[in-house]
Formats: C-alpha cells, structure tokens, sequence
C-alpha cells in the first residue's frame, strides 16, 4: 500500500506510546486517523495534541478485550471518516509470570488484551476492509519476546507468539486479496507497558506487584531499566510505515548480535531436533502439507 494520503487509520492504545507515535506518523502523511484506548484522560490530551498540529485526528474510548467495544469504535470510526484502509492491532499490556506465583487473573487479562484484542480487531475490521475493496494493511503488534523465550514462563510472551503466528497465517490468506499484514517485534522502545496496571479493569482483580527480591521482581525492574533507555516510539512508526509502504511482513525494530544470537539459539535447537528424526538413509518422511 504505497500511497497513504487521503486514507483513514485505526490504531488501538492510541494515546501513548507506539501507538500515539503511529498516529501521528499517520496523520503527518495525510492519513485521517481514529485513536483508540481505554485510558480516557490520556486519549484526550492525545488528540488535542495532534490536532494542535492541523492533523486529522479523533479519538474513542476502547476496550479492546471487549468484542462489543470493538465493534462501537469500529462504527464509530466509518462514520466519521467512511472508509478505513489500515487497521492498527496495537493495544498491549503486561503483568507479571514466572512459575512462584501463578497468577490465572494476570494471565487472562494479558491473553484477553493482547491476544484477543487482536482478534477483535480483525474481526471487526477485516470484513469492512474486504468489502470496500480498496486494499488495506493490518499491522499486529507483537513483540520480540514473540519470537524467543527469554522472559521464561510469561503471559506476555505467549500472547506475543500467538500474535506472530496470527499474523503470518493472515499474511498469506489476504495477500491475493491485496490486502497486507504485518507484524511488528519491537525490541525495548520507551513506553510505559510497565506500568500497565494502571489500566487494568477490575474484573481481573488488582494488579500484584511482584516481591523485588523475587526473581519475576528482579526481571521486572530490568526490564522497566531497558524499556527508559529504549528506542524512541517515533523510531518504530517511522520503521512500520515503510514497511506498509513495501508490503513487508515483518518489522524488527532491534539488531545487533545479542538479538540475532537469541533467535539463532532457538531456530537452531528447532532445527537440530528435527534432524534428529531424519532416518538413516535420509530420506523425507513427508511433505510439509502431512500434518
């Protein structure tokens, strides 16, 4: 999808973030854009900063765990602005994992957020995207902890590969269709995903901070140290929009060798294990349709 101008964007956790920097990004190349968030207060600054600048910008309170949330700003948004041509699954949050204190209510509200707020997004807009026949472009936020298990036994990092896996099925099932996806695996970017619980609802029970000296405590505060010194959040829109522009699927935010050694560590013991299974002569047992 070369060309943005005139067109409309939806992006959710819209009022801070990668998400406020996707909608400003979006805004600044001419796009109408339609932030969503559940952090109401936040929204609203939001959009009066952007419009501030001349920009095209509204904004709708969202819960994206909530299917019929989605569905409201999703008729909300085609009615204000008609068409919507990029959809933006970027809502996210996190809590605390780790196998000393399993918490079923930090797991639910994690997968609900950042799994089947994706979803949600998808089934909302795919249909109204589909239909309207102008091409589009889904971006999914994932995450690098989407592709390598470094955060151990962590609710984020298992909604973050299913919504890897999410985007890479959509990419081939919409691409004749000339629609594009892609998946965005951010390293650490300076957001404030660390301090999700400020937004947490209260069906899932108040949000528990780990014991510091525990180890999901120790990884807690590292991570919260990674994320300040982060990359900037206008960094990865400007890296999402080119990779909009040249229908790619997948965006990494990061490279270095300590990025490039965890996927390597993993995709090699992947490998390695399947090899073990080769027979002796070498023959395939299968072709990759035998599941």
């Amino acid at each position: 999808m070369r060309e943005l101008f005139g067109k409309t964007a939806f992006v959710t956790g819209g009022a801070s973030g990668i998400g406020l920097a996707l909608g400003r990004a979006f805004a600044e190349a001419g796009m109408k854009v339609m932030l969503a968030d559940i952090e109401a207060g936040a929204l609203a600054a939001a959009v009066t900063q952007l419009r501030d600048l001349g920009l095209d910008v509204c904004g709708i309170a969202c819960d994206v765990a909530d299917p019929a949330s989605v569905e409201h700003t999703g008729k909300a948004s085609f009615e204000r602005f008609g068409n919507v041509h990029i959809l933006c699954n970027n809502a996210g949050v996190a809590a605390a994992g780790g196998i000393d204190d399993i918490s079923l209510d930090n797991w639910r509200w994690v997968l609900d957020v950042n799994l089947m707020g994706v979803v949600h997004g998808i089934h909302t807009f795919l249909p109204h995207i589909r239909a309207h026949g102008e091409g589009g472009h889904i971006v999914n936020t994932a995450s690098m902890a989407g592709m390598n298990s470094g955060l151990g036994f962590s609710p984020y990092s298992a909604s973050k590969f299913a919504v890897v896996n999410i985007s890479e099925g959509l990419a081939a099932r919409l691409k004749p269709l000339g629609i594009g996806v892609t998946v965005l695996c951010p390293g650490f970017v300076r957001t404030r995903i660390n301090e999700s619980g400020r937004n947490r609802p209260e069906r899932y029970g108040p949000a528990r901070i780990p014991d510091p000296a525990s180890p999901a405590g120790v990884l807690r505060a590292r991570i919260a140290e990674l994320t300040r010194s982060g990359l900037d959040p206008s960094d990865v829109a400007a890296q999402v929009i080119s990779a909009i522009q040249d229908d790619e699927l997948y965006v990494f935010t990061h490279f270095g060798p300590r990025w490039r050694a965890e996927l390597e560590e993993r995709f090699g013991a992947i490998l390695a294990a399947m090899d073990k299974r080769q027979p002796a002569g070498g023959h395939d047992q299968g072709s990759g349709s035998d599941y």
